[in-house]
């Protein structure tokens, strides 16, 4: 046999390991959706969800036939649980916009095992913080009115309210989220279609076809597409930065001592990524030991993602360093009281419930063993939430409790739909997540094939 002949043997040989383990990825995501009957695992979960999900449904009943009355708020505490809960949701959804855009933008093939989860979370996760603004309004129904419009009254929005500002940008991060998301999936999608067709089953095939757009995998859609996606990309990651900055604002640009300070908005940002990455990891260490999926999440993408929360977590421990020492360098006697209240003040057990789940519990991930073992991240990550929810609170809740008259002083305690209100968003959340496991590509698994060593195995024969 001749060197040209044995070298083209050795091609097709490499050839056909390539397509065995492409075939192997598209086999290894498809089969959830795929499979006649869900997973047991997946049945109970979506079971008390959607409990979850009615306990919401029931608590939005009876506040908007009653009234936010319902809710623990007062003339003091006037946000409480419901800004408490649109901050923290807002800040979930930050991982998904930069697992997606900015890693890819940066060429961090880590990215393409846990990107298209991320990006449905960030969906699911604006949708549940969208409720709370409405709800919190009172008059739910007349949520159009804060969209600029000509009207008979002549009246339009106030463009100097930050709560005005969160209207437009977090509806900008919510469309080009979604856009993001639906971009990236239409080649998974016509996959998918393509596998129900060739087993005959002809309703998801027409399903899954119609949401691929026609999607045929030539040389010029490829191209429009990778073009488009990198487009898209590049308008979604200065989102990361501008959303949760502007939610800011809504605290930043008041009087109240503990709020007025300028660190909040990359403060914000720092302590979005780090409660983002924490609820991907908490949704995804689960999802890949019950759906075989380690292969593909690897544990060097789960390290990985440790290593930035450990970052943007000791990120978020300055953050609370810096503004002790502002309210103190400022001589501001009522920002000092502000902050020695938080931290000893009635509030002290959230205080110290925050700093420990966001400063202390992190530090875990300087060691590789615990980076490399998924029940430990998991009770990290599920801390780490806690701890950021805690966070939203104690700004919100200790700076109003205790104003600048001690006679408006007063304790802020919430009221079972308070609660339900917050169970009833988990449950929707969990709820939408778990379909989307059940009926979409929950990896990209043209990515995933673009990332692996058989992709690019041919170009080492290349002169």
């Amino acid at each position: 046999m001749s060197t040209a002949d044995a070298t083209m043997d050795s091609h097709h040989a490499e050839a056909g390991k390539a397509r065995e383990a492409f075939r192997a990825v598209t086999r290894d995501v498809a089969w959830v959706a795929e499979a006649p009957r869900p997973h047991k695992a997946w049945l109970a979960a979506l079971a008390v969800s959607l409990v979850l999900l009615a306990i919401g449904l029931y608590s939005i009943y009876v506040l908007v036939t009653t009234g936010i009355g319902v809710w623990g708020n007062s003339n003091t505490v006037c946000w409480a649980w419901d800004i408490t809960n649109f901050v923290w949701w807002i800040g979930i959804g930050h991982a998904g916009t930069l697992i997606s855009a900015v890693l890819y933008l940066t060429r961090q093939t880590w990215r393409v095992s846990i990107n298209r989860s991320a990006e449905a979370m960030t969906i699911f996760a604006v949708m549940c913080a969208g409720l709370f603004p409405l709800l919190h309004t009172g008059r739910p129904w007349f949520a159009w009115w804060m969209i600029p419009h000509p009207n008979d009254m002549q009246m339009w929005p106030q463009f100097r309210s930050p709560l005005m500002w969160d209207v437009f940008a977090v509806t900008t991060y919510m469309l080009t989220s979604i856009l993001f998301w639906y971009m990236g999936m239409v080649p998974d999608l016509a996959t998918f279609r393509d596998r129900c067709a060739a087993r005959g089953d002809k309703l998801r095939a027409i399903i899954y076809g119609a949401v691929a757009l026609g999607w045929r995998g030539s040389a010029r859609q490829w191209h429009r597409y990778e073009r488009a996606y990198l487009i898209l990309a590049g308008l979604a990651t200065p989102l990361v930065f501008s959303v949760h900055s502007v939610v800011s604002f809504d605290f930043a640009t008041s009087q109240l001592p503990g709020w007025h300070t300028t660190i909040f908005p990359p403060y914000f940002v720092a302590g979005a990524i780090f409660s983002g990455f924490a609820m991907v990891f908490t949704l995804l260490i689960p999802a890949r030991h019950l759906f075989n999926l380690k292969h593909i999440i690897k544990d060097e993408h789960v390290e990985a993602a440790c290593k930035i929360m450990l970052a943007t977590g000791m990120m978020v421990g300055l953050a609370y360093a810096t503004e002790f020492f502002i309210a103190w360098y400022s001589g501001n006697m009522f920002e000092g009281f502000t902050f020695i209240n938080r931290a000893f003040g009635p509030f002290w057990w959230a205080y110290f419930l925050m700093v420990g789940c966001n400063v202390l519990v992190p530090q875990a991930f300087w060691f590789k063993k615990v980076r490399r073992t998924p029940i430990a991240i998991f009770c990290l990550c599920l801390l780490i939430n806690v701890g950021m929810w805690f966070e939203r609170f104690v700004i919100i809740a200790t700076s109003l409790a205790r104003s600048f008259l001690p006679a408006q002083w007063s304790y802020y305690t919430p009221t079972r739909y308070d609660v339900g209100l917050f169970i009833g968003t988990l449950g929707l959340f969990f709820t939408l997540f778990l379909l989307f496991f059940r009926y979409a590509p929950v990896i990209a698994i043209s990515e995933v094939k673009g990332a692996m060593p058989e992709a690019h195995a041919g170009k080492k024969h290349q002169p």
